[in-house]
């Protein structure tokens, strides 16, 4: 026979998964037309969901959608960062060679401390400065959700977090249109072409679209430099993650919530998906879906964190994260030109 309070925590854990309909509902209806709007006309699916988003605030504060708009932005975020891991093989990484290898690495840590640099003197945060720092070294929008998974929350975080997406987004489409005549006009071959696209815009469509425009050879090899910066992640998001640490427990103990791990749940995903497809044991279609689905995850949290903002706080962030990340995306550019140069 079934304890009367076993079938209340049943009950109660039901009532709890059915209050996430409305806002789930929305924050996905919104990704569709976003992703519809994208393929039709072209642009940043990403870009989309988030003005979209922002266009439903008034929607976030209805007592049936917050709920769902809330896990939409947390809990399906992370699924989206922890699935990236299904693009990636060691033999990709392995397939680079030592040099390119390196100047990727150096690329990315310069970057990092230019943005914690550069922060601290625009009179920003840490937080803040890490996390721009971050979405320009690895890749952009993606890299921006799961940094800021592992920051600090308080009221400002959200907004933040939504400049850096706005703007990264931003600087990368015009880094794809920008850089192949930089490749171009500097004569680069395939290699250095593609390792010059791939080790330095921020998000992985982008780097793709660059790299093609060119050639076949050259996109293939960017896209494979892209993707072992995107395998950084999983380091950048542990360092971080370690580095806040004290900060998070404090927050977390001031709102009576449980001290979060050191290593979330979505990176062990991740690495267990890297792990796995270099195995050889994502079959094509799978993998496929897998990362299809995953992009799906991270533009429906766009959506959410979007339907969080409001237009009006957006522009109330001013012009240091646009310069923040606009000095990161040019030295991370100027970083490997000059690396190749002396290649």
């Amino acid at each position: 026979m079934t304890s009367p309070n076993k079938n209340a925590t049943v009950g109660s854990y039901i009532q709890g998964r059915l209050a996430l309909i409305p806002g789930s509902a929305l924050a996905g209806l919104i990704a569709l037309a976003a992703t519809y709007v994208s393929n039709l006309h072209g642009g940043p699916q990403l870009l989309f969901a988030l003005f979209f988003g922002v266009a439903f605030h008034f929607l976030s504060f209805d007592a049936k959608a917050k709920p769902g708009i809330e896990f939409c932005a947390r809990g399906v975020l992370r699924l989206g960062v922890g699935l990236l891991g299904a693009r990636i093989t060691a033999d990709q990484i392995i397939g680079l060679g030592w040099t390119t290898a390196l100047i990727v690495i150096g690329a990315v840590v310069t970057t990092l401390l230019c943005g914690a640099w550069l922060g601290k003197k625009l009179h920003m945060t840490r937080a803040e400065g890490v996390l721009s720092g971050g979405s320009v070294a690895i890749c952009g929008a993606s890299a921006a959700l799961a940094i800021s998974a592992v920051l600090p929350r308080d009221k400002e975080s959200d907004r933040f977090t939504l400049m850096v997406v706005v703007t990264v987004t931003v600087l990368s489409t015009i880094a794809m249109v920008i850089y192949p005549l930089i490749a171009r006009a500097m004569s680069l071959p395939p290699e250095l072409a593609g390792l010059f696209l791939g080790g330095t815009i921020h998000d992985v469509a982008q780097v793709v679209g660059a790299g093609y425009t060119i050639d076949q050879a050259t996109g293939d090899y960017a896209t494979i430099v892209k993707l072992f910066r995107v395998s950084m992640l999983a380091v950048v998001v542990v360092v971080v993650s370690a580095i806040f640490k004290t900060q998070r427990e404090a927050i977390a103990t001031a709102h009576h919530a449980k001290k979060p791990p050191l290593v979330p749940w979505f990176l062990w995903l991740f690495v267990a998906l890297v792990v796995i497809n270099s195995l050889g044991g994502l079959p094509l279609v799978v993998q496929t879906q897998l990362v299809d689905f995953s992009r799906l995850c991270l533009v429906v949290a766009i959506s959410a964190l979007g339907l969080k903002t409001s237009f009006k706080q957006l522009a109330n962030a001013g012009w240091r994260p646009f310069m923040l990340l606009l000095v990161e995306t040019l030295w991370m550019a100027a970083f490997v030109l000059v690396a190749i140069a002396l290649l």
